[in-house]
This record gives C-alpha cells, structure tokens and sequence, in this order.
C-alpha cells in the first residue's frame, strides 16, 4: 500500500517510538494537517495495574460531551395526555391504535419502544 504526501509528513514529525505527556501530543495533534472528514484519536494508557489481583481492577464509564454521534429514535405507544408528554419528552413516534396499525403494516423505523397503559 503506498504512503500518503499527509502520512510521510505525519511520520517526519512525528515518532512512534517516544512516549508523549497528554499536552504534548495533544499540540502535536494540532499540528497535523487535516482531512475532509471527522478525525479520531486513539489513546493507550498504561495503567500498572494486575489485572488478575481482584483489589487492581479497573471499571469505570466516561461521558462523552458531544456524544457518540448515534441517535436513538423512540417509539411510545400510549393516549390521551401521555401523548403530549411523550412527544414533549422528545419521543419520535407517539400513537396509540394508529401506531399499532402502522408497525403491524412493517413499519419498524425506531430504535426502543416504549408502552403506557
């Protein structure tokens, strides 16, 4: 596979081989050219840590402050006043008999589904 002019100028500037603090390489970053599409960085982290020793275990969640990008489309099948909640809630289909009709038709444009008696 051939080298990019952006990959040869990556490589100049940057070693592999040095281990950089989380400052330093997000300057370098920086200092990358861009592309016409949504970058990622991947970061490895060594933690020292046994992972067979049960009191070293890591565990932990991160939120991400843009998100992952992936949007959940809901579902809620209910009536009367529950449907101006659900829509308010930010639901994208709200229904009752209608959405049945609809979903038993093959309609199946949703991610979850949620149901109000």
């Amino acid at each position: 596979m051939r080298i990019s002019k952006r990959m040869k100028d990556v490589k100049n500037k940057f070693s592999s081989e040095k281990t950089y603090s989380l400052d330093d390489a997000i300057a370098n970053l920086e200092k990358f050219p861009t592309v016409k599409f949504d970058e990622t960085v991947e970061l490895h982290f060594n933690l020292n840590v046994n992972p067979k020793s049960s009191d070293q275990m890591v565990r932990g969640t991160v939120s991400l402050p843009h998100g992952t990008g992936k949007t959940k489309r809901i579902a809620v099948f209910c009536k009367g006043e529950m449907e101006f909640k659900a829509k308010e809630a930010g639901a994208d289909y709200v229904g009752s008999q209608e959405l049945i009709d609809k979903v038993a038709g093959g309609f199946l444009e949703f991610d979850a589904v949620i149901a109000s008696p």
